[in-house]
C-alpha cells in the first residue's frame, strides 16, 4: 500500500495504515509530536502503537534536534540473524536441550556474566576497535560512568520483555539463528538521565507533553547526548555479536556432525537516531520502533513468539524516511495480555515451538500482538521479503 495522509499540527502525518484502526491516544501522541517546532517530517509504520512520549513506529525527522524519549530506554535495540548451512533435517526431533544449552551460554532476564566476556575467545568475532570502545565510556554522563562493572558483565546478554533468542526454519528449510536485543540496563541510565537534562532545558517549558523534550545542535546538552547516544548504540551492536557468537558455539557444539558453516550476520537498529539527508537538508532521524529500508539495505520484522519473522531487503522509499516496521506491534498492553489470557492459552498457540510456557511470559502471547502477515502486506513500497522463517525454538527472558 502507499501511505495515508492525514493532518498534523505543524506538518502533515504520513500513515503505512489505516489511521482509523489507531488506538486514541496513539494518535495524540503523533498530534503532539508534529507539534514540535523543529521537526521536519512524521512517518509512521503498520506495527504503530502507544509509547512513553513517542509513538512506537513512528519515524522522526527533525532539523537540529533530538528528543532522548523518542529514542527510548533501550537505545540501539535491534535485531540479528544468520543463515546456517543447518537444514531442518539435521535438528534433532527433541529441542528442549538445545533451548537449555542456549539459556546456560547466555545470560537471559537480569542475569548477567559473571565474568566478563572475552570476545578474543570467541571464534570468528571481530575484536577490532574494542579496547577504544571501553576507554570512550569514560566519558559517559552523570553517575551512569560508575556502571563500567556491571555494563561489562551485561555485555552479551538478553534481558526480558520481548528480547528473544530463536533458532528458525525457512520456506526452504534452512535453519536460520535470530534475536532480538539492544544496549542493557547502561542503556537505560543513560536514556533516564538525559531525559531529565531535557526536561529541565527552558526552550522545552511550553511543549504538549514534557516527554517531547528535545536537545538543540550546538549546545553541550546535546554534544553530551550525542556521545553518550552513539556509544550505547555501539554498545546494542556489539551485545547482538557477542550473543550471535555465543549462540553459534553453542550450535556447533550440540550438532557437531553437521558441521556447521554460517553466512554473514545482518543486524539493524530499531531505536535509534542516524545523520541523513533528506529534501536537500541534513537532518537528524530518530527510529522508534523502525529499521532502515534504504535500497538494498537488509533488515528483520518479526513477529510474535510462534508466528515468524520476514528477512526483508529495503525499497528505498524516501516519503517514509527510508524506513519500515520493526516487528508486529502490540495490539494491547502487557496488563491487559496477562488479564485476557491464561497459561493455557499460552501452550495452546505455542504448539510447535520450544519455549517458555508459564505465567511470566504470557504477556508475550502470540495473540497480544498484531498480524505480521497484515503488517507486511502494508508496507509492500518499503521492503520486500526475501525469506520467511518460522522458529521451532524461542528463549525469553
Amino acid at each position: 500500500m502507499t501511505y495515508t495522509e492525514v493532518p498534523g499540527i505543524r506538518v502533515p502525518i504520513r500513515m503505512w495504515t489505516d489511521p482509523a484502526t489507531v488506538e486514541g491516544q496513539a494518535l495524540q501522541q503523533l498530534r503532539n509530536i508534529s507539534s514540535l517546532p523543529w521537526l521536519h517530517g512524521l512517518a509512521v509504520m503498520p506495527d504503530v502503537h502507544l509509547g512513553k512520549g513517542a509513538t512506537v513506529g513512528s519515524v522522526i525527522a527533525m532539523k537540529g534536534a533530538v528528543c532522548p524519549a523518542a529514542v527510548g530506554v533501550d537505545i540501539g535495540c535491534g535485531m540479528s540473524a544468520v543463515k546456517t548451512s543447518l537444514t531442518a533435517e539435521d535438528l534433532p526431533d527433541d529441542l528442549s536441550r538445545l533451548r537449555s544449552k542456549i539459556e546456560q551460554a547466555i545470560p537471559v532476564g537480569r542475569g548477567l556474566h559473571t565474568d566478563p566476556v572475552d570476545p578474543t575467545k570467541l571464534h570468528g568475532l571481530r575484536t577490532a576497535g574494542w579496547d577504544d570502545f571501553w576507554h570512550r565510556f569514560d566519558g559517559v554522563a552523570g553517575e551512569v560512568k560508575w556502571r563500567r562493572e556491571r555494563a561489562m558483565q551485561q555485555m552479551g546478554t538478553l534481558g526480558g520483555g520481548n528480547h528473544h533468542i530463536e533458532l528458525c526454519v525457512d520456506d526452504k528449510k534452512s535453519v536460520w539463528l535470530t534475536l532480538h536485543s539492544g544496549s542493557r540496563g547502561i542503556g537505560k541510565e543513560l536514556a533516564e538521565y538525559h531525559m531529565g537534562v531535557a526536561r529541565s532545558l527552558p526552550h522545552n517549558q511550553g511543549l504538549i507533553d514534557r516527554d517531547l523534550a528535545v536537545f538543540i545542535s550546538e549546545t553541550p546538552q546535546m554534544a553530551a547526548y550525542r556521545q553518550d547516544l552513539f556509544w550505547a548504540q555501539e554498545y546494542a551492536l556489539h551485545n547482538r555479536s557477542i550473543m550471535m557468537a555465543l549462540f553459534k558455539d553453542v550450535v556447533r557444539r550440540e550438532l557437531p556432525k553437521a558441521k556447521v558453516t554460517f553466512e554473514d550476520e545482518i543486524s539493524c537498529h530499531h531505536n535509534y537516531v542516524a545523520e541523513e539527508r533528506y529534501d536537500g537538508q541534513d537532518l537528524l532521524v530518530t527510529r522508534k520502533g523502525a529499521i532502515r529500508a534504504r535500497t538494498g539495505d537488509y533488515g528483520i520484522i518479526p513477529g510474535s513468539m510462534a508466528t515468524g519473522s520476514y528477512i526483508v531487503r529495503g525499497l528505498g522509499n524516501e516519503a517514509s524516511f527510508n524506513s519500515a516496521s520493526h516487528g508486529a506491534g502490540r495490539k494491547m498492553s502487557r496488563s491487559a495480555a496477562k488479564k485476557r489470557f491464561s497459561t493455557e492459552d499460552l501452550v495452546e498457540q505455542t504448539k510447535g515451538v520450544e519455549c517458555r510456557k508459564d505465567s511470566g511470559v504470557v504477556d508475550e502471547i502470540p495473540g497480544a500482538y498484531k498480524s505480521i502477515e497484515k503488517v507486511m502486506a502494508q508496507q509492500t513500497d518499503l521492503v520486500e521479503p526475501i525469506a520467511h522463517l518460522m522458529q521451532v525454538v524461542c528463549v525469553k527472558g
